[in-house]
C-alpha cells in the first residue's frame, strides 16, 4: 500500500493564466530542468518536495496546442499551494504546432513521464505516486494519454504507471464534434491541431477511447463554458459506462475569463475548485 500523503476563453487554451507571486514561492528553491527529448521544448521543470518521498504532480499547460510554456507554474497559485501539501510539482513543455503534431505532443507528456519516473530518486520524489493534471489544450492531451495506451506503452509505461488524470476546463474530448460547434469561431485553430481527416480526428479523440484500458482515476472540471461543459460530461460518462472512475464537476465562469480562471486560481484558498482537487489529490496518493 502506498505511504498516505503528508500534510482560455472560447480559444481553447489560447490563454494559459496569469500568475500569482506568493510568500511561499520565495523560499522555494529554483526548479531542476531537465530534458527528456532533444528538441528544445522537450524539457520539464521539477519542483521537490519538502520532504523525500514526496508525490508528484505533472502538469500540462494550455496554448491551442501552438503555445504556451511550462514556466507558467513559476509564481503560480497552483505551485505553492500544493508545495504547501508537501507534493513535488513539473510542468512540461511540449513540441509545439504547427512544428509538431499532437500525437507527438501527446507522445512528449508520456515521455516526459517517463523520464520523471525514472530520475525519481535522484530528486527525491515517489516514482509510485503520481498524476496527471492539465488545462484547456493540455487537458487533452492528458486526457488522451489517459484514454489511448498507445502513448505511454510507446514510453516504456502503462497505466499501472500513473494514479490519476485532472482535466481543467478542456473542450477537445470529442474532436469532431468540437471542431462542428466551433466551426465559425475557431475552426482555423482546431483544423490546425486535428486536420480534416475525420479518422484522425477520431483517433485523437479521447472520448472515442473511453473504453478500458484506461488511467485509474478522472477528476474532469470545467466552468460554464457550452462546449467545455458538454464535451467533459459526455467523456465522464463514457468512461463510466467503460467502467472507470470519473468525476465531472462544474464550477462559475464563462468565457475569456472563467477559462482562465480555473487555471490561474487553482489553489487560492478561496477558489471552489481548490478544496475539490486537494481531496482527490489526496485520495489518490493515498491509495
Amino acid at each position: 500500500m502506498k505511504r498516505p500523503v503528508i500534510a482560455s476563453l472560447l480559444v481553447l487554451g489560447l490563454i494559459g493564466g496569469s500568475v500569482v507571486a506568493s510568500a511561499a514561492d520565495k523560499r522555494s528553491p529554483a526548479p531542476a530542468e531537465l530534458a527528456y527529448g532533444t528538441d528544445r521544448l522537450q524539457k520539464v521543470d521539477v519542483w521537490p518536495g519538502t520532504v523525500r518521498g514526496a508525490p508528484l504532480v505533472v502538469f500540462v499547460h494550455g496554448g491551442g496546442w501552438k503555445r504556451g510554456d511550462k514556466s507558467m507554474m513559476k509564481g503560480s497559485a497552483k505551485l505553492s499551494h500544493w508545495q504547501g501539501l508537501g507534493y513535488a510539482v513539473a510542468s512540461v513543455n511540449y513540441r509545439l504546432v504547427p512544428d509538431a503534431t499532437v500525437e507527438q505532443q501527446a507522445q512528449d507528456v508520456a515521455d516526459a513521464v517517463a523520464l520523471l519516473k525514472r530520475d525519481a530518486k535522484r530528486l527525491g520524489y515517489d516514482a509510485e505516486r503520481l498524476v496527471l493534471v492539465g488545462h484547456s489544450a493540455g487537458a487533452h492531451l492528458v486526457a488522451l494519454v489517459g484514454t489511448d495506451p498507445t502513448y505511454l506503452r510507446k514510453a516504456g509505461l502503462s497505466y499501472r504507471d500513473i494514479d490519476g488524470v485532472l482535466p481543467l476546463d478542456g473542450a477537445a474530448y470529442d474532436v469532431p464534434a468540437q471542431m462542428d460547434e466551433n466551426a465559425r469561431l475557431m475552426g482555423e485553430t482546431y483544423k490546425q491541431a486535428f486536420g480534416t481527416d475525420p479518422e484522425r480526428q477520431k483517433a485523437l479523440s479521447p472520448t472515442v477511447h473511453s473504453a478500458a484500458p484506461n488511467a485509474p482515476d478522472f477528476l474532469i472540471l470545467h466552468v460554464q463554458r457550452r462546449d467545455g461543459t458538454e464535451q467533459s460530461r459526455q467523456l465522464g460518462a463514457a468512461l463510466r459506462k467503460a467502467g472507470t472512475s470519473a468525476k465531472v464537476q462544474g464550477f462559475d465562469g464563462r468565457g475569456l475569463k472563467g477559462h482562465a480562471e480555473i487555471n490561474r486560481r487553482l489553489g487560492e484558498a478561496d477558489y471552489p475548485a481548490t478544496p475539490v482537487v486537494d481531496a482527490w489529490l489526496a485520495a489518490r496518493f493515498a491509495n
